[in-house]
């Protein structure tokens, strides 16, 4: 019997030798687990492990080939998320599940088996969300909401569910690090009533904090089990790759000409609830990795969209290598080598219901020549995607694969080493491993820093300090739409990056460093 924290009570679920195949993969392979009330159990694994799929069979969006499953001592076979959310399962999804037309109150609602009058329902998402730190407008459209203020809409409609067994699947990616502590808090509350949350996080440390158990998969296979807050971070990350994890190696760099270069640049909000560019001035050098941190909804969708070519400027205000291309779309940029991962992988980075051949073609026609005189080389093109498959470890069948069947972690990798196999002059990445295991977000790392070791001047923006810090040259913050001066990276403290990312952005580099 696996060794456990005392925990009161029976097991809440037990899972035993859950099975589920897909032609040419076996996504679960006699996967057993059990929770206990009251208790946060850990999910590991690496991308494509098979932890999506365990927990959509657990919320009925998924029939199992073989296995049973029991809740509370009685039989558990949910049909579908209505008959797993009416035993007493709710589950926050990695990506998701809104719809932008409507409402964050109106979105609520749609999940809700008998929904209150509106009025009612809008007093209760203001009354829970702000008891969360994790304040909602409920009147607000979810298409104006920044990708953290979504997170939090899925995050309070489940907690409106009163649930028994809370699913977390990468809940706090695009939170920021205040958010994280206000939701452990409510966690441990929950945790306190009996509530059971099945989490899933590549944040590890996260995991050791947390979580009383951890259960750890590998290719379909339960591998091992472990207590997280006896291990390192290290261990856990080793169990699920099953060997040594690679650790990024950075190479010192010497000052080269700017790349990209953009001044004094002011740009309106898009969109009602979106956020104005004030006086953006930046510089980043061939060679260069400039990282930008700030909280979700402060200007980093607009940044990356002003370099990338999707948001014009007045030619003058953005240079590429001292020529001015603000006018330039984005595939002009591209043609020049200007390229860009944006944060949101479904529906901007990569169309879902395309295969990853023709998202590859999205992106990479121009650059790798897959078309010519208005004919597509459908031949090269399946290359350049198994390229990608191969040389990022994309876990996918075959390149056939549409792009919302793979897990989220895999088609980040798949939307990243599209890019960087392009070989850009300039690269902007929005949240470049949201979601993604620790050895795949290693292997990010790497990718960036042998791009930026290979000279290409690279903008990374991210909400994962951590990240920033140790792939970052210098350092910038955003907050409110503007941007901080940048600063030396290296010995940075969290002091220094908390001023920056409060809005110190009138403090000379000089004055940073001696905070």
């Amino acid at each position: 019997m696996d060794e456990r924290l005392s925990i009161a009570g029976e097991d809440l679920l037990t899972i035993e030798g859950l099975t589920k195949a897909y032609p040419g993969v076996v996504a679960n392979d006699h996967v057993s687990l059990s929770i206990r009330p009251g208790e946060v159990h850990a999910l590991l694994g690496e991308n494509g492990a098979g932890k999506s799929t365990l927990v959509k069979m657990i919320y009925g969006l998924v029939k199992p080939d073989a296995g049973t499953m029991t809740f509370k001592g009685a039989p558990f076979a949910p049909a579908e998320p209505r008959a797993a959310r009416a035993t007493g399962v709710a589950m926050v999804f990695q990506h998701f599940s809104l719809f932008e037309a409507l409402d964050v109150a109106e979105n609520i609602a749609l999940g809700m088996e008998n929904p209150p009058k509106m009025r009612d329902l809008s007093a209760r998402i203001r009354e829970v969300s702000e008891t969360y730190g994790l304040p909602l407008d409920p009147d607000q459209l979810v298409g104006d909401l920044s990708a953290g203020e979504r997170q939090r809409v899925e995050i309070i409609r489940c907690l409106l569910q009163n649930p028994k067994l809370l699913i977390m699947d990468e809940p706090t990616s695009v939170l920021t690090p205040q958010e994280v502590a206000i939701l452990f808090q409510t966690l441990e509350k929950l945790r306190g009533e009996g509530c059971s949350i099945l989490y899933i996080s590549h944040k590890l440390e996260e995991i050791r904090a947390l979580c009383d158990y951890a259960t750890v998969l590998r290719l379909g296979k339960k591998v091992a089990t472990c207590n997280p807050r006896q291990e390192t971070a290290r261990a856990m990350a080793e169990m699920m790759v099953g060997g040594e994890l690679h650790v990024p190696q950075k190479t010192p760099r010497q000052p080269q000409d700017v790349a990209l270069e953009i001044t004094a640049l002011d740009v309106a909000a898009r969109a009602a609830f979106g956020t104005s560019l004030k006086g953006i001035n930046l510089s980043v050098q061939k060679g260069e990795i400039l990282g930008i941190g700030g909280v979700a909804g402060n200007g980093q969708d607009e940044l990356c969209s002003v370099i990338s070519g999707e948001i014009l400027s007045p030619d003058a205000k953005v240079k590429l290598a001292g020529a001015p291309i603000g006018q330039l779309g984005p595939n002009a940029r591209r043609a020049l080598g200007v390229l860009a991962a944006p944060e949101e992988r479904l529906g901007h980075a990569a169309a879902p219901d395309m295969s990853l051949t023709e998202n590859a073609l999205l992106s990479g026609a121009v650059r790798e020549g897959l078309q010519s005189h208005g004919m597509i080389d459908w031949g090269k093109t399946r290359e350049f995607a198994k390229q990608i498959i191969q040389k990022f470890d994309v876990r996918t069948p075959s390149p056939n694969t549409a792009a919302r069947a793979l897990s989220g972690g895999n088609l980040q990798k798949f939307v990243i080493g599209r890019e960087i196999i392009q070989n850009p002059t300039v690269f902007v990445v929005n949240q470049p491993t949201w979601g993604v295991d620790a050895s795949a977000a290693a292997a990010i790392r790497q990718a960036l820093l042998d791009l930026a070791a290979a000279g290409a001047a690279i903008v990374v923006i991210s909400q994962d300090l951590d990240e920033l810090m140790e792939i970052s040259d210098r350092f910038a913050a955003l907050n409110e739409g503007r941007l901080s001066a940048p600063v030396e990276a290296a010995g940075l403290t969290v002091d220094q990056i908390g001023l920056m990312l409060g809005g110190a952005h009138d403090l000379e580099p000089a004055k940073v460093a001696q905070l």
